[in-house]
């Protein structure tokens, strides 16, 4: 491998028709291309995606509605609600929920509502929550704090506004924190600002709402104890939907509800669409590798038959060194050097070529690209893209070289 007659031999050989040789290493050179472009444009659109689901996926959303049969008693079309005794209930009955945040919203589903800061006025969506909601809906704090658990002890009219919010009740360059918004009429300070993992008008439309402690919210807007829905988690290893069904089961037990009244809850989870989602990545980086790889063997072909040409020029050179004592094992490992040779460059070509495409896709798109967002290439699938390439430059040598191998010398010396 490092002798260095043998490297020199390489050169020589690939350097005698060099438009041929430049020819053979495109093939290569383009299909490691396509798989790195491929592999890197899958990539960036289940960024993209993944980008735009603000949320995280093992978890589900549970809210009341009216009952639809009788049941201890009680007549159909009851209407009730959760209360925070319910919140307490689950977290000691249930183990393996991870995080349970209730939630209240103003005006209900949608609803929004004027916020008042002197002169200045805007309709946003007012949410009464607990310090664990945004670890279920993640969002960067860009000022101040989000809520915490001091907030729900004392009842503090504290609110974590949007930078949407920012945007239409404060001057530009102006330090929300501290400051004072009037929501229904009462006083809330400022100690916090959040802004959005989406980009253009989403991102807009995203923090465009306001959140204060869901203990505050139930005091100060008369909801008593009630409870609009539960934002839930489940631990890794535990499916969402099994968890659902047990919380709902035991909410049914909780406020009397029938066993078999299915729209006594409103429930709603994301696994189902995030399974579908996997499956949906999985068969276009399958789609990918495998377009690529039939690409990638296409110009392998055509090193092999570039070798294949090139042997048969050399065909009275081989049987001269076979007869002088030339193992077979020796010229096999010269044709395959040079097979590898020549496809390793090309390949490593192609793999620069490609990262450079995606970064220069990437920088020009820039932060706001939608569903198509960093169009990048992890390492180890560059590792592996290079292992599939050396295995390729193998491969290609082989028919060559063993055909090389049983070339005879006296009918090689007869050969013009």
């Amino acid at each position: 491998m490092f002798d260095r007659e043998k490297w020199a031999e390489v050169f020589e050989v690939l350097s005698k028709n060099p438009f041929r040789t430049a020819a053979t290493a495109f093939g290569v050179v383009w299909g490691i291309l396509m798989l790195i472009i491929m592999i890197g444009s899958a990539n960036g659109l289940e960024n993209g995606v993944r980008g735009n689901v603000n949320r995280v996926t093992n978890c589900t959303y549970i809210w009341t509605q009216t009952t639809t049969k009788p049941y201890a008693g009680f007549n159909r079309g009851r209407s009730f609600y959760l209360r925070s005794a319910d919140v307490d209930f689950l977290k000691e009955t249930v183990p393996n929920i991870d995080i349970l945040s209730p939630r209240n919203q103003l005006g209900g589903y949608r609803g929004s509502n004027n916020v008042t800061r002197g002169t200045l006025t805007g309709a946003f969506g007012i949410y009464g929550d607990t310090q664990d909601y945004f670890k279920i809906d993640p969002h960067p704090i860009e000022a101040g704090r989000f809520i915490n658990k001091a907030d729900l002890d004392e009842l503090r009219k504290v609110c974590i506004i949007g930078e949407g919010v920012f945007n239409e009740l404060f001057e530009k360059g102006e330090d929300p924190i501290g400051e004072y918004i009037k929501i229904n009429g009462v006083n809330f300070q400022v100690v916090g600002m959040y802004g959005s993992n989406f980009t253009g008008e989403r991102a807009e439309e995203d923090t465009k709402s306001i959140y204060i402690p869901i203990t505050t919210f139930q005091k100060a807007f008369n909801f008593g104890d009630i409870v609009g829905w539960m934002s839930i988690t489940s631990k890794p290893d535990v499916r969402v939907s099994a968890l659902e069904e047990e919380i709902i089961a035991k909410l049914k037990v909780r406020h009397k509800i029938h066993p078999d009244d299915d729209r006594a809850f409103g429930h709603y989870n994301g696994e189902s669409e995030y399974l579908e989602m996997q499956g949906l990545f999985f068969g276009i980086r399958s789609l990918s590798w495998f377009v690529g790889i039939l690409t990638l063997f296409a110009g392998v072909i055509g090193v092999s038959n570039i070798m294949l040409v090139i042997i048969k020029e050399r065909t009275k050179e081989i049987g001269v060194r076979k007869a002088m004592g030339a193992t077979p094992f020796t010229i096999v490992s010269q044709i395959m050097l040079e097979s590898l040779f020549l496809s390793s460059i090309a390949g490593f070509v192609g793999i620069i070529l490609g990262v450079w495409a995606l970064e220069g896709v990437s920088s020009l798109m820039g932060d706001d690209a939608g569903v198509f967002r960093n169009p990048g290439v992890p390492f180890d699938v560059l590792f592996l893209a290079l292992v599939v390439l050396i295995f390729c430059g193998l491969v290609s040598g082989i028919l060559p070289a063993f055909r090389a191998a049983r070339i005879k010398p006296v009918e090689a010396l007869r050969t013009e």
